[in-house]
């Protein structure tokens, strides 16, 4: 520690950590996690409303052009037009976009009150913002470029 030459260790071969070899440890491999069979999950694809949902909704509630100008057809029409909207957009929602059925029920009955109200202006714009998110290339099957 005083600065004599003596202190310094040799540097020619490395000092030793151990006299203990090493052991040897087996390796297990596993498969990768994307072999493993997963359970059918949603489409992360940010869209709701699958767009058959949204396309049901404007045709049954362009209907209301007609039933505008008969108030007293409205006691049909109305919950005629809901479960028009109603039954299928559950389904589609649930077996087509795989929602639960909680989720599925909430998107059908949303839509369906929409399709309800009596007259065409509330429904249609919706639908139609709707269409336009989802894309109706999804509807035939095309797929939008990455």
């Amino acid at each position: 520690m005083g600065g004599q030459a003596d202190d310094i260790m040799p540097v020619d071969k490395p000092p030793k950590i151990c006299e203990v070899p090493a052991k040897l440890v087996p390796v297990e491999v596993m498969p990768p996690l994307l072999a493993q069979p997963t359970p059918a999950a949603p489409p992360a694809d940010g869209q709701p409303i699958h767009a058959l949902s949204a396309l049901i909704l404007v045709a049954v509630d362009s209907l209301w052009a007609v039933f505008d100008w008969v108030p007293p057809v409205w006691i049909v029409a109305i919950p005629g037009c809901f479960a028009a909207v109603f039954i299928p957009t559950y389904l589609i929602q649930r077996h087509l976009k795989n929602d639960s059925r909680a989720r599925a029920l909430t998107f059908a009955t949303i839509l369906a009150v929409l399709a309800a109200i009596p007259t065409f202006v509330t429904g249609t714009p919706v639908g139609l913002g709707l269409l336009a998110w989802t894309g109706l290339g999804k509807l035939f099957g095309r797929t939008p470029p990455k």
